[in-house]
């Protein structure tokens, strides 16, 4: 059998080809990547996958039976791009789909829950056995900035009060291994969030407690925030759009308490002392 992840050079992907190896499945693990150079590295066969280039898609996924598809990165683009990988997916005859979707991609006001919707949709009209993992946020979306937070004394954003059940990449890696190698899965869409719910006063207080330094979180209105990140060298799109997903968070858009994900990889989810600890390490 031969198992695919789509992106496995990235944050996420790298952590799904570590999680499969530890499962040690008998399995040829293959990387779908833009450039497979990159993907040395994994130790495992890489072959060249763009999502903006379908006519090479088919085959490069040839003899591939599972797909471990991991959503593209750039809103606008991705419902395209999916289209394009359901479609050469369905021409190579790939037996199997997991694809990273959004939680709560129905109801969801997010700006990304369109695209992954309608990825849903083609993914249901396919007649590919398919499961459907609606992720949560990353837990590392909010710590990866902590040491310089620590240093200006400040955590900006425009969450609000807004309750978060994020989890961290690796707890999410470890669901898509667990799902991509167990049919009883197969047809399932799952909600997958955090054990733990917290607010961005919370994660502060947490900061406080680790350092010892004063940190406070500070709420902005969602244009302000927009304006602090092109403040400190994001592209305008890119700065509205964190700072549009942040101001959903304070609609509990990112809130859930189902602990689905806990059950699949069949312990708790990461707590936030533990991911805040691994940040200001």
């Amino acid at each position: 059998m031969k198992i695919a992840i789509t992106g496995a050079t990235g944050q996420l992907g790298q952590l799904v080809v570590q999680k499969l190896k530890e499962k040690k499945i008998e399995a040829e693990l293959v990387a779908l990547v833009r450039n497979p150079e990159k993907a040395a590295s994994l130790g495992i066969e890489a072959r060249t996958f763009d999502y903006d280039q379908p006519n090479t898609l088919p085959q490069a996924l040839e003899g591939i039976d599972h797909l471990v598809f991991i959503s593209g990165s750039e809103i606008g683009k991705r419902e395209a791009q999916h289209y394009n990988v359901i479609k050469a997916a369905k021409q190579a005859q790939v037996k199997k789909i997991a694809y990273t979707s959004l939680l709560h991609a129905d109801t969801s006001s997010m700006i990304l829950a369109p695209e992954h919707l309608a990825t849903e949709r083609m993914l249901m009209e396919s007649d590919i056995p398919y499961t459907i993992l609606r992720n949560g946020w990353y837990t590392e979306n909010y710590t990866a900035g902590l040491k310089q937070a620590v240093e200006q004394g400040v955590i900006i954003g425009s969450a609000g009060n807004g309750k978060i059940s994020s989890a961290t990449r690796e707890d999410y890696a470890e669901a898509i291994a667990e799902v991509i190698t167990n049919d009883a899965h197969t047809g399932k869409t799952y909600e997958l969030a955090g054990d733990q719910t917290y607010t961005m006063q919370d994660l502060a207080a947490e900061v406080r407690k680790q350092t010892s330094k004063s940190i406070e979180f500070v709420n902005l209105p969602e244009k302000e925030y927009a304006e602090k990140l092109q403040q400190v060298g994001l592209p305008q799109g890119i700065a509205k759009a964190f700072a549009s997903l942040d101001y959903s968070a304070s609609k509990n858009d990112l809130y859930n308490q189902d602990q689905i994900l806990s059950k699949l990889i069949k312990r708790p989810t990461t707590q936030l002392h533990q991911a805040v600890k691994q940040a200001l390490a």
